[in-house]
This record gives C-alpha cells, structure tokens and sequence, in this order.
C-alpha cells in the first residue's frame, strides 16, 4: 500500500490528462501503420485528424501536419510499454525488419537506460517512439519511490523492479 504524500494545493481544478497531439503527413497510412504495426485502436475524429489509443483512456489526437512539419526531438518521444525486458528484444526486432515496409528510422539498440529497458525510433511522420519494459501501469512505480535526489533514475546503479519486468540485461 502506498503511503499518502502531501501535495501542495493546486491553482486548477484539474481531474485527467486526457490527450497528446502528434502530427501525420498522411492521415490513412499513419491509420494504417498505427492499427497493423503498434496496435491501437483508432477512429477518425474529423477530415483532418484522428484519435489513437492503447490500454487505457488517454488518447492521441493526430492532426494533418503543415508543409513545416520536422522531426520530433529525442526527448519528446512517446513511450509504449511492454511486459518485459525479452518483449522489447523482440520488439526491437520485428521494428528492423519491418522498418522499410513503415518508414522507420534512427532505430536505437535496446539498452538499460533511466531505469528501465528500452529502445527508440522514429516513425515516417517522424514522430519519436520508445518501447520499454515496465510494470502493470506503467511508470506508476516511480510515483510510489517519491522524489529522488541526485541523478535519480538517470543513474548507472538505479534499481528497476525487477521482480515485476524481469532480469536485467545488465543485472540490475
């Protein structure tokens, strides 16, 4: 059971985040890599856009990009989890052998990295996309850790819970 953490009080009134944007060039073959390649389930919200969701209620509205669309910076990204550190293994493969077929590119090696296993790539609407082993939801475990001083989960001995993704590439 997790203890009870004072919050300041906030100024809003606020209840959900319950959206990201993210930008397409092509609105139907962005539909079609998300539903076929990552798996969300998607509906189109209008001529211009779509909304993109999986394992949960937060949503991604995609919008038609403009002619001045670039890339998304690595920090940006957007994460996908899996169940364990084999699951982004696997992941990382079948993302290099499909990666002409959707336009995928800056395919990194899965690593342990800020606490957890994981690697990054960008999509042809280049947009940023990392899969990474995590727990049952998600990044909820740092939450229960609280504040963390120094380089916190960017350090090189950081403990992820292993119990719950698996064995450590590196042993932590």
């Amino acid at each position: 059971m997790t203890e009870e953490v004072d919050r300041p009080t906030s100024a809003l009134n606020l209840k959900f985040i319950s959206h990201g944007t993210l930008e397409s060039r092509d609105l139907q073959r962005t539909r079609q890599f998300y539903q076929e390649f990552l798996g969300f389930e998607v509906v189109q919200a209008s001529e211009r856009s779509l909304w993109a969701r999986l394992g949960g209620q937060h949503i991604y509205v995609v919008i038609k990009a403009g002619p001045d669309q670039h890339a998304m910076p690595f920090a940006n990204h957007n994460g996908i989890d899996v169940g364990s550190d084999a699951e982004v293994d696997e992941a990382h493969r079948i993302v290099a052998r499909d990666a002409a077929q959707w336009g995928l590119h800056q395919i990194s090696k899965p690593r342990v990295q800020h606490g957890t296993y994981s690697f990054y790539f960008w999509d042809a609407d280049e947009n940023a996309w990392e899969i990474l082993s995590n727990p049952r939801g998600g990044y909820s475990w740092m939450f229960e850790r609280g504040d963390q001083e120094g380089r916190g989960h960017w350090a090189k001995d950081f403990k992820r819970p292993l119990a719950e993704v698996g064995e450590a590439k590196d042993g932590k």
